[in-house]
């Protein structure tokens, strides 16, 4: 019964307790005492579930998404891959969605693919390697829904482009895309949350096993800093929300290699190979990722969730070093 339970995306309290009642009832009916008290102990220990919450997220893993129903997000980076996996599981789950990209098009086709479910896409164009395009993000964030109870900065970008040979440039995009972006609207979002008096917003940064380790992969090092920069950017905004006595989340959930757009954008000369190792080797999903998103936000208001590292049991360094050939 409680596998048959779990297997439930929603569970209303009520229709719970009516369901194991008629049981007990039946099982009164037929003088089944074992039967009885076993039920009886059931609801009793599924009541101290709903009213502590200390094991409800593990056994109704869905059912405290409640809390964020039309509630705002904001995923960067939401077109392809683990943002727009990110957008398909939170607007499942009743929240409106601000999902933003350069190009909008798939963004939109994500929003109508949508309709019907439980909350909304909202596509919105933004360069990220412009402060005005976020700041006119925000503003449009405002207009719609007043303002953002979820901050998740997914957009991340990375150039071939060695530390002793590597364009400027690049490096400069790199920086701006992965550190002063999500700087920017992490910083937005916390004063839209203070502005409302939203305690428990959460921000969530999709990170990198690369910010936390350094590979011998000459390519990836400079991306690797913009990475570990990210590592520590979390701790200080950490540190500084609690010095304010703010109980908002601050969350890294740091991905191996994922079977993305990713990658191909990476090696753009090389896209035969990565396609070989997509195949040779089960890697990440951005799927996986999504998930992991849900897992951060379904948590008791008590608990953060500070770190997660994520990689396919699979992938090797050797893996990555291939591409190199």
């Amino acid at each position: 019964m409680l596998n048959a339970l779990t297997k439930l995306n929603c569970v209303k309290e009520k229709d719970l307790f009516s369901f194991l009642l008629g049981l007990v009832i039946s099982g009164h009916k037929h003088r089944k005492t074992k039967t009885v008290f076993l039920l009886l102990r059931f609801l009793q220990l599924t009541h101290e579930i709903f009213c502590t919450h200390k094991v409800y997220f593990c056994i109704f893993p869905f059912s405290t998404m409640e809390r964020w129903i039309k509630r705002t997000a904001l995923v960067t980076g939401a077109s392809t891959g683990i943002g727009a996996a990110i957008c398909r599981n939170l607007v499942k789950s009743g929240m409106n969605v601000v999902g933003c990209a350069r190009n909008v098009q798939h963004i939109e086709e994500i929003s109508d693919e949508l309709k019907g479910e439980a909350g909304s896409l909202l596509a919105v164009k933004c360069d990220l390697n412009n402060e005005s395009d976020i700041l006119s993000m925000f503003g449009t964030i405002k207009s719609h829904y007043g303002g953002v109870d979820v901050c998740i900065n997914n957009a991340g970008l990375a150039h071939a482009e060695p530390l002793l040979t590597g364009d400027t440039n690049k490096w400069r995009e790199m920086f701006n895309v992965n550190v002063l972006a999500p700087s920017i609207c992490t910083r937005e979002a916390v004063k839209s949350m203070q502005e409302h008096e939203i305690n428990d917003g959460h921000v969530i940064y999709i990170n990198s096993l690369s910010g936390h380790r350094v590979i011998d992969l000459p390519e990836v090092h400079f991306f690797s800093a913009t990475k570990f920069a990210i590592t520590s950017l979390v701790t200080g905004l950490r540190n500084e929300l609690r010095r304010l006595k703010s109980d908002i989340k601050v969350t890294a959930i740091s991905p191996g290699i994922v079977e993305s757009e990713f990658q191909y954008r990476l090696y753009p000369d090389k896209h035969d190979l990565v396609t070989y190792m997509f195949k040779k080797i089960k890697v990440l999903e951005p799927q996986d990722i999504a998930d992991a998103v849900v897992f951060t936000l379904q948590t008791p208001k008590h608990c953060e969730v500070n770190d997660i590292l994520l990689k396919s049991t699979e992938q090797r360094p050797k893996i990555s070093c291939d591409l190199t050939a």
